[in-house]
């Protein structure tokens, strides 16, 4: 079964819970992914977070109520797992810019609503929208990262804004300059790890060193990049580039190809000596397969 096929298994989960509390474990494994990695492509596929499909899928049925049946607004808030209709009526406002009780009283009703999406649609019309060469699938032993661990999110690609803000204060505070044992200081690793349910990851920029190292200053953090097989592409371009490439990866390439994410961080290393931000940048970036 694709990748299309098991993310659509999730969406006729969620169709069929609309009006339940639901979990994004649960939606996730109807997939067979990770929570975190479920979002990760299927936000990059669809355009939407999981939760703002979920979102909006609810108001659209519940517009739909509105316009077709004598139920209460209440009713309709309680039915959609709102505790409250001042909560019902913030969330429809701020997904149609109308309130309930306007949009119901109103004549036109040329409102966004949002229909079950299909994602064997996706499969027709994605092709491949960048030019990207394809990837080098290599064989890595293990490597030992130092790094200072920086928070962030998937949701809205929040972490596509962050991510440069992480490398400037990598630098700028000269944590570098307190890693023992670096066996390659040209070159600079952006690790995505720390994986949460909700969303939420830790970024950790570092670089290689020899062995994990019992003491470390100022909040740096060992972790481990595990040996085994990585697709690998690189990129010779703009930082806008290196974020399309990921853009690429989790929307094209990985539901397109041969290969099955495995579990494990993906990273990027950056060549810092032949790197300008943001025009001119030497990337590699890995991601775990099987």
């Amino acid at each position: 079964m694709n990748y299309y096929n098991r993310i659509q298994n999730s969406i006729e989960f969620i169709e069929q819970n609309l009006n339940q509390n639901i979990d994004i474990v649960d939606i996730a494994s109807k997939a067979y992914f990770s929570a975190f990695h479920f979002q990760r492509i299927f936000q990059a596929i669809s355009g939407f977070s999981v939760q703002s499909y979920i979102r909006k899928r609810r108001m659209t049925e519940a517009a739909i109520l509105l316009k077709r049946t004598d139920k209460t607004i209440l009713e309709i808030s309680i039915a959609f797992q709102y505790g409250s209709q001042e909560a019902f009526t913030r969330a429809f406002e701020g997904c149609f810019d109308i309130t309930p009780y306007k949009y119901r009283k109103s004549q036109e009703s040329n409102i966004n609503l949002i229909h079950k999406i299909n994602f064997m649609d996706y499969e027709k019309e994605i092709q491949g929208d960048l030019d990207i060469d394809k990837p080098e699938i290599i064989n890595s032993n293990k490597t030992y990262i130092v790094g200072y661990e920086y928070k962030t999110s998937l949701i809205d690609e929040q972490y596509f804004n962050e991510i440069p803000g992480f490398y400037n204060d990598f630098g700028r505070n000269e944590y570098y300059m307190k890693i023992s044992n670096r066996i390659a200081p040209a070159f600079s690793y952006g690790i995505s790890c720390n994986y949460q349910d909700d969303g939420r990851f830790s970024f950790l920029v570092g670089e290689a060193v020899k062995c994990p190292s019992g003491k470390l200053e100022c909040g740096l953090v060992n972790l481990e990049l595990s040996e085994g097989k990585y697709a690998v592409f690189n990129i010779d371009g703009s930082a806008e580039r290196a974020q399309n490439t990921w853009r690429y990866i989790y929307k094209t390439w990985l539901p397109n190809s041969n290969y099955e994410r495995r579990e494990g961080p993906d990273f990027e290393v950056t060549d810092v000596c032949n790197s300008i931000y943001p025009d001119k940048m030497k990337i590699k970036i890995y991601i775990p397969v099987k």
